[in-house]
């Protein structure tokens, strides 16, 4: 795998941080805030990999078999 990502991914947390010091917030308070939320999301990530399973109604996406016909 390329370093491609990478290089698109510093790109838009440059835009992400500007969008911020453009509204009145300091680079750095917008750093911190970053690496913080990152430290969160890694301790989530680390409690439940898939939190997307966890969602109400999730059991609804299941594949079903209950097709007409699918059983004699």
């Amino acid at each position: 795998m390329s370093g491609d990502w990478k290089d698109r991914l510093r790109d838009q947390l440059e835009d992400f941080v500007d969008s911020f010091v453009v509204k009145g917030a300091k680079q750095s308070d917008v750093y911190d805030a970053i690496v913080k939320e990152i430290a969160n999301l890694r301790t989530a990530h680390e409690r439940d990999p898939d939190p997307a399973e966890d969602r109400p109604g999730s059991e609804a996406e299941e594949p079903s078999i209950e097709w007409p016909g699918a059983f004699p």
